[in-house]
């Protein structure tokens, strides 16, 4: 029987029916690629009843097609690239070289010798500037110029243009004047040298910093002498682990998320170093130069008085009661400070030498700051510590404006929309571009986020004073803030108050939407959300000319009252023509108030607006994605034939508080590929029938005039058969696949032409299907508490008076997490005398004043009854009555209060006080004023990338699917090149290739390679999203295999024991990737000799594997495979046989006896018998007293953890591809039925 492997890769007329048929252009390339690919595919045996691997194998043919119309299609041996695909890769990889390629140039700073420094050719000559400030031996200087033969360098210009810089080249570091910006900006830089070590920053989220702890685990090798000399004179290494990382452990504490680093030792400098009262300086010491003045205590207890001048700094003569600025003796001129105090004060030249050489010993990613704020949920009470900079940088702060800048606030939608506009032809202008994109924007977000916290703290000047608070306006620092709830009644027909604030999130995600879109000439808004105690706040860019004239005056596209009006523009309509394809957005029309048919290519909601400036704005993104017809706001008169049975099944549709439910991007693509696979599989299987029939009749008769019309049959016969499968699958289009949506189609308001009813239902209809493909019947218990529980939290916040924070905030969380009920405690008693008489010295009087605050009446059982409301009200979830605390609902589902308290913290910006708590402490409260640390804003922004280099990421991933691997392995490096010069080397994206990179090494077996990309993407990953999150832990998961893989297990076991630990804070240990952990935990203590550790790591993992795969499964079989191993190592062949043949007997049942599992399965168990036989007839010779008898050794089965998680993988894909069969049978069974 012909397979139809067989029929794609040798019948080229089916090859090129099947391109015309889904329009793509045929070309024989395509047939030299896929017949590379054939053999493998022939060992598979797909014949045509299999249509999975048939679909599969056309959907990746396809897609190679449908890639090579606009890139380089991944050539092997003779495939041959077109001309502009040759000069874009030329482009790319001469960009690429030019970026990795450096070359040596020589420093010359004052005063000490010259040394050499690796330079790029694209760097530019400010971005050497800030090596230089970062360099140990020039760290201290900031107010410099760099000349090369003379020459002041511009700092705009890249090196490589310099006229005469090459290999080798003296590079003059030039002292400048100082101004009074520059001798500010010089004292903050040293006060960040001072401080470079010190965590403080990371715990209060502030200058970029956050926490990394990788070095704390990974240095436990780096003295690999000293570990095999320990090795060698047969010394213990202790293996054990803390106790609450082994299994069974019910101890959770939070202590160990922060271990304490020697290199954060405090090293103290100075005891004081901070701003003069004496300043600024008198009108006659301007005239000398003078720009401020500081004070000092060294630690030698002396105080000096420093005079900072356009020339340097001195000594002079002042006191705290007496001005004399005269320069004080020994007079000593330094241009760097640094250099004055080392001068005057040994100690502190001393100390900070030490300083230095610690800090540069750090990784650079630990040192550069984020370009987005991290910030921690859990940080230790730290020591408030004098900060000049701090406190100077905190009362120079007017308005967004600093005081030595006044009138120069940045326009940051003109940066915005400028950078947007900047030429994007070539990829040298679309990676600047770009990085001027992303450098804007989290300015931006910095900007927004300060603002925001300004507002709500009260000290930005509403633009409506005499409006109600939560209907209040702000501008500042050129930035529009608005608070999320529904102003004027706007939101009224979408649910109000919740309406508005979901709202926010809706127009974000729209936003970003159009941003990747990225068409040219249509501008979006600069746009972030931030959440902070309790408010949300919406902080936007300004269109210019806006807040001049109402908006429905400036309103040119779109509808400012859900369709009532409705207008259209042909500017508009040409734009966002545009962006309808890759949005699946369907261009349609609606009846204005005039009954006019008017053209959108948007959601009715989406406006557009003409700046002042002449650009082109959209703003009310909201309904950039369709509905999600599961969750009405009201009811829409729905048919029961309308609505879909699996709906029906769920008790679908269902009331929701706002109709701005909408479906997820991602999830949206998830169907639409569904629906792909769906199309190609009916095309495929029609036209292969077609091609039977044609080949069945009788070819042996001359060509005919006839044969023109049975040619034009044919072509008629494909057109029916196309149109059949795109009606199928919902397609726009009747010649191609096309899914789009309109997202109007049940919006109470729009107004449709009797022309569009039939339409109208298709789009319905559509929608309904993408809502029964993607409904879930239950959401997680956990996600559900913790989003009710952080719905409550944010009206409960707003009631509360900013001095009571610490004691509210405390009060709920023990409502929330204890398991007794207290009388909260009162933030206003630091403000109480103690001095009372007896008679007045009562509790109950301090307790009246509490409870007096609405914030303080709430009751844990009151806590309760809102969140089951708010579980049942807004997410249908419903909890059963008899379940009376969240103690109950805790046990039931297996939860933990730890896990729980750090969801709500990071959710709602909580910081408590790093401690390990006693949750079932029934005597005090779990909580207290000071547990409270701190509130931070959680912040929602916009996320540009480069898209040259996820391009390449693709097409790395496509070499990939093809055993491209080192093709694969070259397009990351260059997508990880463009990332770094796009967003820097602390961005995800930068993360994401460096992983891939790492794992790629892994598999050619370039181990060393491998650690060293993976420790790059952990470390990374650690300071952009946190040292908890999940993804740090799958990092540190590879990085453990990868360190076993070279050699370093007792980092490698570090690292376990971390992931592990963290993975039981975040989640518990009933959790399958603990599973993964035990398993690898178990086999490096095998290998590390302690057995009876490693089986009990490993016996948790079979029972593990047991709950979430099966009995059956084969990772359970897996599990008993590696518990087998160690029990034959301990000599316990019964126990080891035992484990072996259940292991057997899963793989026999699940691949067949000839799959390699099974075999070597086989070979095992008769290995064992073996050695089992051969042990029994030793034990029954020394019974007999026979003389010379003895137990031989056993066999010593060496486990490679490599190979075992290579297999792991292996048998994973091999299951979820088992799964697939499974599913697919069913479904067509179904479709049969």
């Amino acid at each position: 029987m012909e397979t139809i492997v067989d029929l794609v890769f040798h019948d080229k007329h089916f090859l090129r029916d099947l391109f015309i048929c889904f329009q793509f252009p045929f070309s024989p390339q395509h047939l030299i690629l896929v017949e590379s690919g054939y053999p493998a595919v022939k060992q598979k045996n797909c014949f045509w009843g299999d249509f999975t691997l048939c679909s599969n194998l056309i959907l990746s043919l396809f897609s190679t097609a449908l890639w090579s119309q606009t890139e380089e299609i991944p050539k092997d041996g003779d495939v041959e690239q077109s001309d502009p695909d040759k000069l874009e890769q030329l482009s790319i990889r001469d960009i690429v070289d030019m970026q990795e390629i450096g070359f040596i140039v020589k420093i010359q700073p004052p005063g000490v010798e010259s040394f050499e420094l690796q330079v790029s050719g694209q760097m530019l000559v400010a971005e050497l500037h800030q090596v230089l400030m970062d360099h140990e031996i020039t760290c201290h200087r900031t107010c410099f110029s760099l000349q090369l033969g003379g020459t002041t360098l511009d700092r705009l210009t890249e090196l490589r243009s310099i006229s005469g810089i090459q290999d080798g080249a003296l590079i003059k570091l030039v002292e400048d004047s100082y101004s009074v910006r520059d001798a500010r900006l010089h004292l903050r830089h040293v006060c960040d040298l001072l401080r470079s070590l010190d965590p403080t920053d990371a715990y209060n989220g502030v200058n970029g910093s956050s926490l990394s702890y990788l070095t704390f685990y990974t240095r436990g090798d780096k003295d690999c002498e000293s570990v095999k000399k320990r090795a060698s004179e047969k010394e213990s290494v202790d293996c054990s682990p803390p106790d609450y990382v082994l299994p069974g452990c019910k101890d959770r504490p939070l202590t160990p998320l922060q271990p304490v680093r020697d290199d954060w030792k405090p090293l103290q400098c100075l005891r004081v170093l901070t701003m003069s009262s004496w300043n600024p300086p008198p009108g006659n010491r301007k005239m000398h130069g003078d720009l401020m003045y500081l004070n000092v205590l060294t630690m030698e207890d002396r105080e000096l008085n420093i005079t900072s001048s356009t020339r340097g700094f001195y000594l002079n003569q002042s006191t705290a009661f007496n001005f004399n600025p005269k320069p004080a003796a020994p007079k000593i001129l330094c241009h760097s400070l640094v250099d004055l105090l080392s001068q005057v004060s040994p100690t502190f030249r001393k100390n900070f030498s030490v300083l230095q050489k610690k800090r540069v010993q750090q990784h650079p990613y630990e040192r550069f700051a984020a370009p987005f704020q991290v910030f921690t949920w859990a940080a230790p009470h730290g020591d408030h510590t004098l900060d000049c900079v701090r406190a100077e940088e905190t009362n120079s702060s007017h308005m967004g404006q600093d005081k030595q800048t006044a009138g120069q606030s940045r326009d940051w939608n003109e940066e915005l929309q400028g950078c947007r506009e900047l030429p994007r032809n070539s990829l040298q202008e679309r990676l600047h571009r770009e990085r001027s994109i992303f450098k804007t924007n989290s300015d931006f977000v910095a900007a927004a986020t300060q603002g925001a916290v300004a507002v709500i703290d009260g000290n930005v000047m509403p633009l409506n004073p005499g409006e109600a608070p939560h209907m209040q306006m702000f501008i500042w620092n050129n930035l529009f803030f608005s608070l999320g709830f529904d102003i004027s009644e706007h939101y009224r027909p979408l649910g109000g108050n919740t309406a508005a604030h979901a709202a926010a999130i809706c127009d974000l995600r729209g936003a970003q939407a159009y941003a990747s879109v990225d068409i040219e000439g249509l501008h979006t808004l600069g746009t972030a959300v931030i959440d902070y105690r309790g408010i949300r706040v919406i902080a936007q860019t300004i269109v210019p000319g806006i807040l001049e004239k109402n908006q429905e005056q400036s309103i040119v596209y779109g509808s400012n009252d859900y369709g009532e009006t409705v207008f259209t523009h042909p500017r508009f309509l040409e734009l966002l023509n545009k962006t309808t394809k890759p949005l699946r957005i369907q261009r349609h029309q609606v009846l204005d108030h005039n009954n006019v048919p008017v053209e959108l290519c948007s959601g009715i909601e989406t406006k557009g607006i003409l700046g002042n400036d002449g650009r082109p704005y959209i703003l009310d993104l909201l309904r950039t994605f369709p509905p999600d017809l599961n969750f009405q706001f009201s009811e829409t008169g729905e048919s029961g034939e309308e609505v879909p049975k699996e709906c029906q099944s769920f008790g679908y549709p269902r009331r929701h508080r706002h109709s701005l439910a909408s479906l997820r991007p991602e999830l949206i693509e998830a169907f639409v590929q569904h629906r792909y696979e769906h199309y190609v599989k009916m095309v495929a299987q029609e036209l292969s029938q077609l091609e039977e029939q044609e080949q069945s009749e009788d070819l042996v008769l001359q060509q005919s005039p006839g044969d023109e019309a049975t040619a034009a049959d044919k072509a008629f016969q494909r057109r029916e058969l196309l149109m059949k499968a795109c009606k199928a699958v919902g397609s726009v289009s009747e010649c191609c696949f096309d899914i789009r949506f309109n997202p109007d189609v049940c919006s109470p308001a729009v107004r449709f032409s009797s022309e569009a009813v039939e339409e109208v239902q298709r789009q319905r209809k559509l929608l309904w299907d993408a809502a029964a493909f993607l409904l879930t019947n239950q959401i997680p218990a956990v996600v559900i508490l913790i989003r009710s529980a952080k719905h409550v939290f944010r009206t409960y916040l707003q009631d509360v008076e900013p001095a009571a924070f610490s004691a509210a905030v405390s009060h709920f969380l023990n409502c929330l997490l204890a398991s007794t009920s207290f009388i909260p405690d009162s933030c206003s008693d630091e403000l109480l005398s103690r001095r009372r008489s007896r008679r007045r010295r009562s509790h109950g009087s301090r307790v009246s004043m509490v409870t007096d605050s609405l914030w303080a009446r709430l009751s844990p059982a009151e806590l309760w009854g809102r969140i089951r409301t708010e579980a049942g009200e807004y997410y249908h979830y419903t909890i059963d009555r008899c379940v009376e605390s969240i103690d109950a609902i805790i046990e039931k589902h297996g939860l933990q209060k730890i896990s729980l308290l750090r969801e709500m913290a990071i959710k709602t910006g909580i910081q408590v006080q790093l401690r390990d708590y006693v949750f079932e402490s029934r005597h005090r409260p779990v909580f207290n004023e000071e547990d409270v640390v701190n509130m931070f804003p959680v912040v929602n922004h916009l996320r540009p990338t480069a898209t040259d280099a996820t391009r390449l990421v693709q097409r790395a991933h496509t070499a990939v699917q093809q055993g491209l691997l080192k093709d694969g392995f070259e397009l990351i490096s260059q997508a990880l090149t463009l990332f770094s010069s796009v967003c820097g080397v602390l961005h995800e994206d930068v993360c994401m290739c460096l992983r891939l990179l790492g794992r790629l090494s892994y598999i050619l077996g370039e181990y060393a390679d491998a650690f060293s990309h993976q420790e790059k993407a952990a470390r990374s990953y650690e300071r952009i999203e946190g040292v908890d999150h999940p993804q740090t832990i799958q990092d540190y998961t590879y990085l453990a295999l990868y360190c076993f893989a070279g050699g370093q297990q007792l980092t490698s076991l570090q690292l376990l024991y971390r992931a592990r630990y963290l993975t039981l804070l975040v989640s518990g240990e009933d959790h399958p990737h603990i599973a993964l952990l035990d398993s690898m935990l178990g086999l490096v203590l095998h290998g590390l000799t302690e057995y009876e550790l490693s089986l009990k790591f490993l016996h948790n993992a079979l029972n593990l594997t047991s709950n979430y795969c099966g009995a059956t499964s084969l990772r359970h079989a897996h599990s008993h495979h590696l518990l087998a191993t160690v029990y034959e190592t301990k000599g316990e062949f019964r126990t080891a046989l035992q484990h072996e043949k259940e292991a057997y007997s899963i793989y026999k049942s699940q691949v067949g006896e000839n799959h390699d599992s099974t075999k070597e399965s086989s070979e095992y168990l008769r290995s064992l018998t073996q050695q089992a036989v051969v042990l029994q007839k030793a034990i029954n010779h020394i019974y007999s007293n026979a003389p010379s008898a003895c137990i031989p050794p056993p066999k010593v089965c060496t486990v490679c953890l490599v190979h075992c998680t290579k297999h792991f993988w292996l048998l994973e894909q091999l299951e979820n591809q088992l799964l697939k069969q499974k599913n697919h049978k069913t479904e067509c069974k179904g479709e049969l039925q």
